[in-house]
């Protein structure tokens, strides 16, 4: 398909405005351009503000740089996924009757982003509540994969991994709850940052025409091409400071791998990439594991994730053909859940990381059957597709961080993702050990 890749990251394309090299406003102009000439045919950019874009371009380059520690991202041009409020957008969640719903105020986050110098340039595209593993609606149609229009580019956040791949820009937002950052980033071969529950603020990234609070197990993280994109974004949006990347050797980690779910199949060229990841810390003299034994029970996570999952999607209504979600029943699910994260933190006593699949397979062809009836190809045999939300799930139900990193390709010529998951608030660890991996098995 055709495409222009952005030359530079976010980190270093503020670097070069500040040298004088280039501006924010031909550093815009050259996004735009790269949207306008290539997303006629990927569809990830689905509403665009370049005016806007311009005039805060135009407004920086005639303020000039401030501290680069108060803005780090100064100049550099990304997109946000549509279901972030920007001021004067729609924020429909790809329903149709919030097409003419236009916050008045930014969300939080993008806020946060525009006070570190960050240019917005539009949203990008996502399924209707953002509610599938594929970026279609009826507003905006489909997002296709960059790699290969046939398949999907993931979701929910999956315009913005598009954007990324297809090289319009560097940086982007997204939001997870079922894998909605890590399973996008591994279908295109970007990285994606999902963070420990309650580090970053959800403000402005809420259900249409709602002030819902914080819906239990979702929250929002930076996209990026380059993994030291993703550690300085995750800053700039933080609430709290996270902690930072404790510096060590490659023999220094204690790595457990778990190649496949035992609810969910995992293609070959998946399980490979994750072995090889195990491989490559072990020939650094690591010490790495096979998880199985030290995990928590992952059927019970499983079963435990899926019943908070459809009833935070449902937004508090019991999912149909489920009992009424009373106080006591929803009590139990929370009881649950820190039973979950206390076995966690046991097995991270043990190890550092836990490198897994995101999902498991690589990305998929357009399939609109309802996911409650779809299935999945895994090396030719037929398979659950629900099943597959349990790779996410590691993850999302007790609450960690965890980083999706692009690890070579399968025999199809499609990226291969593995995510990488670390004990609580140790985000940034998470950051750095993914990026070590991706380091380690090219060389």
């Amino acid at each position: 398909m055709t495409r222009g890749l952005a030359p530079l990251s976010a980190l270093q394309t503020a670097a070069a405005i500040r040298a004088g090299e280039t501006t924010a406003l031909a550093e815009c102009e050259a996004a735009i351009a790269r949207i306008e000439v290539g997303d006629g045919e990927i569809n990830a950019v689905v509403v665009r503000d370049f005016d806007r874009a311009r005039a805060a371009a135009r407004a920086l380059d005639a303020a000039g740089p401030g501290d680069p520690s108060d803005q780090p991202l100064f100049g550099v041009p990304m997109t946000v996924k549509e279901s972030f409020d920007v001021a004067g957008l729609a924020t429909t969640w790809g329903y149709p009757e919030h097409a003419d719903h236009h916050p008045a105020a930014d969300a939080m986050a993008v806020r946060r982003l525009r006070r570190a110098g960050a240019v917005i340039l539009g949203k990008t595209n996502v399924p209707p509540g953002l509610a599938d593993i594929q970026a279609n609606n009826p507003i905006h149609g489909r997002t296709l994969n960059p790699h290969d229009p046939e398949r999907v580019s993931g979701g929910s956040s999956g315009g913005a991994a598009a954007a990324l791949a297809a090289g319009y820009v560097p940086l982007e937002i997204g939001s997870d709850i079922g894998g909605s950052i890590r399973t996008p980033a591994a279908f295109c071969g970007v990285w994606g940052h999902k963070p420990t529950f309650g580090a970053l603020a959800m403000d402005g990234h809420l259900f249409p025409r709602t002030t819902d609070p914080r819906t239990v197990l979702s929250v929002i993280g930076p996209m990026a091409r380059d993994p030291r994109d993703l550690a300085a974004a995750l800053d700039v949006l933080s609430d709290l400071p996270l902690p930072r990347a404790v510096p060590r050797e490659p023999r220094e980690y204690r790595v457990a791998i778990l190649p496949e779910h035992p609810l969910a199949r995992a293609a070959r060229d998946v399980r490979a990439a994750v072995e090889r990841v195990g491989g490559a810390f072990a020939d650094a003299n690591a010490r790495v594991e096979h998880a199985a034994d030290a995990l928590p029970d992952l059927a019970r996570q499983q079963e435990d994730y899926i019943r908070m999952l459809l009833a935070a999607m449902a937004r508090g209504e019991a999912p149909a053909g489920t009992p009424p979600l009373t106080p006591a029943r929803w009590a139990e699910m929370r009881a649950a859940q820190g039973r979950s994260m206390r076995a966690w933190m046991r097995f991270f006593d043990r190890f550092d990381i836990l490198v897994a699949p995101c999902w498991g397979t690589t990305a998929f062809r357009h399939d609109d059957t309802p996911m409650a009836q779809r299935t999945l190809d895994v090396d030719g045999e037929v398979t659950p597709f629900g099943a597959q939300l349990a790779y996410p799930g590691l993850a999302t139900y007790p609450n960690l961080p965890a980083t999706s990193v692009p690890i070579g390709r399968d025999a199809d010529g499609l990226p291969v993702g593995v995510q990488v998951i670390a004990a609580p608030y140790l985000d940034h660890n998470a950051i750095a050990a993914a990026s070590l991996a991706h380091d380690l098995t090219r060389s």
